[in-house]
């Protein structure tokens, strides 16, 4: 499992270029997969939003332009320097928008939440990055009201016939245009490695189910490289 200080050390370093470097790594595809995410999220209408490891706030921002004014928005994540730049890009929201969405830390593993205070949690590309997913997803369970929902975007194993491409990708290409764009080809050499042993969308729910949740769905996204996964508590 991932080492919490690692990590956070390793995100506060790149920080400045991450947001670049993501959409170029990407291909412009994180502005589509979010747009999926919020487009799921708004078919419910929650009132509240916890967005967990926001990172620098571009999913907390898509649901703050997605969801109806007036939906109140948190994003959370241990990394200061990722809040930092997140609190930064606040001020370009209109007003009534800024209003309602804020960014606190706060670790997965031990949410600074009282029970039951959310009607959706959403996580994107941040449960692989937990050193404990389990115990991170009964926080999240812990934090959503009674009919509440969950809400995981994450790298997933994809189709057979494009693993070779893609293995190839991540092992070979992304470190290497990772290191240019953000001068740290390690961290990227991390990223990798840590999609490669994650989960497929099958074992990813059968854990979300077993961390107490209910209905849950996956729907694979651009050959299966990412999917989403939807449950209720």
């Amino acid at each position: 499992m991932p080492d919490p200080t690692a990590v956070n050390s390793m995100f506060a370093r790149i920080a400045g270029r991450y947001d670049l470097a993501n959409h170029l790594l990407s291909g412009g595809l994180d502005v589509w997969w979010r747009r999926c995410l919020v487009k799921a999220v708004a078919r419910q209408a929650p009132a509240d939003v916890l967005d967990l490891a926001t990172g620098s706030g571009d999913v907390a921002f898509a649901l703050s332009r997605g969801l109806p004014a007036g939906t109140v928005i948190t994003g959370m994540d241990f990394c200061q320097p990722m809040l930092d730049q997140a609190d930064a890009k606040k001020t370009s929201l209109p007003a009534d928008r800024q209003a309602t969405l804020t960014f606190r830390a706060g670790d997965g593993l031990a949410l600074p939440l009282p029970d039951a205070c959310f009607d959706a949690v959403t996580i994107s590309f941040g449960l692989r990055n937990m050193a404990d997913r389990d115990r991170s997803l009964r926080e999240m369970h812990r934090v959503l009201r009674p009919n509440g929902r969950l809400y995981v975007l994450e790298f997933s194993q994809p189709s057979a016939w494009f693993r070779p491409l893609y293995y190839f990708y991540l092992r070979r290409l992304l470190p290497r245009i990772a290191g240019v764009v953000t001068g740290d080809r390690a961290a990227y050499v991390y990223l990798n490695e840590t999609i490669e042993q994650f989960p497929g969308s099958e074992a990813l729910a059968a854990q979300i189910s077993a961390a107490g949740f209910s209905q849950v769905a996956a729907r694979g996204l651009t050959f299966g490289t990412v999917a989403l996964h939807e449950a209720a508590k």
